[in-house]
C-alpha cells in the first residue's frame, strides 16, 4: 500500500513519494519509481495548463540531484522541484501594466521592483532577498490606488495584490502595503528604541533623526505589493 503527500516549499513545488513496507525491496523502489514518473507527468500537465508553459524542475533522488528514478532505494525518497518563482514576479509586473491607467504612459512604466531595497532591472536575473517590492516611482501613485482616475476606480495596487495571492499565494506571502521611494532605493531610519548616546546632546540628536526620517517616509511612501519568501 502505498502513501502519497504532497507538500508546498516556498520557492517551488515540491512531490515527495515514499513507499511503505509490505513488499520485496526491489519491487517497493520499483514501484516508488513509476509512480513518481507518473505524479512527475500530472505536476508538468496542471502547471501547463495554469502557467501556458512547463517550468523547468530538479530531480532529487535520495537527495542526490539529477539521480535516475530508477536508483531510489526501496524506502527512499523521489521530490521534483518546480522553479515557478519568476512566473510569480513576471505575472505581477504584468499586470501592473495591464491594470494601469494611461494618460500619458507615465504612470504604466512606473512600477519598478525592488529586492531587500535594490532596484532589479528589466531583463536581470532576479536575486534572492528576503523582501522584494514592487511600488510606483510617479508621485501621483497613491491618488491613482484612491480611486482618482475612472480607468481604475478600485486603484491598482491593491487590486493586482489580491489576484497574485490568489493564483500564488501557495508560493509566497504576497501583500499589499506602502513603501517609500526616494529616488533610487526603498528608504530606510533610525527604529524606535534604537540604541543612543547617553548625554543630552545625542538624546536630541538621535530622536531628532528619528522624527526626520519618519516624517520623510511618511510622505514619500507609496502603494507597494510586498512579497516575501
Amino acid at each position: 500500500m502505498s502513501r502519497v503527500s504532497t507538500r508546498i516549499e516556498p520557492l517551488d513545488r515540491s512531490i515527495t513519494l515514499a513507499i511503505r513496507e509490505g513488499e520485496p525491496p526491489a519491487e517497493r523502489a520499483r514501484h516508488l519509481a513509476d509512480y513518481a514518473r507518473k505524479g512527475l507527468a500530472e505536476a508538468q500537465e496542471t502547471n501547463r495548463r495554469a502557467l501556458g508553459r512547463v517550468p523547468p524542475h530538479e530531480t532529487f533522488v535520495d537527495g542526490r540531484q539529477g539521480a535516475p528514478l530508477e536508483s531510489v532505494k526501496a524506502d527512499g525518497v523521489i521530490v521534483f522541484e518546480f522553479d515557478l518563482l519568476d512566473d510569480l514576479f513576471e505575472w505581477i509586473g504584468d499586470m501592473l501594466v495591464r491594470h494601469s491607467p494611461v494618460l500619458t504612459g507615465a504612470y504604466q512604466d512606473s512600477h519598478v521592483l525592488f529586492a531587500d531595497g535594490a532596484e532589479v532591472r528589466p531583463g536581470a536575473a532576479l536575486p534572492r532577498a528576503e523582501e522584494y517590492v514592487f511600488l510606483s516611482t510617479v508621485p501621483y501613485a497613491r491618488r491613482i490606488e484612491r480611486g482618482s482616475s475612472s480607468q481604475a476606480p478600485d486603484g491598482v495596487y491593491e487590486a493586482v495584490a489580491a489576484m497574485a495571492k490568489a493564483r500564488f499565494g501557495n508560493l509566497a506571502r504576497i501583500r499589499f502595503s506602502y513603501r517609500s521611494y526616494q529616488g533610487g532605493g526603498l528608504t530606510s531610519y533610525i527604529p524606535a528604541g534604537a540604541p543612543v548616546s547617553r548625554d543630552r546632546r545625542g538624546r536630541f540628536a538621535a530622536a531628532s533623526a528619528r522624527s526626520a526620517a519618519r516624517a520623510q517616509e511618511h510622505v514619500t511612501r507609496q502603494p507597494a505589493i510586498v512579497i516575501t519568501l
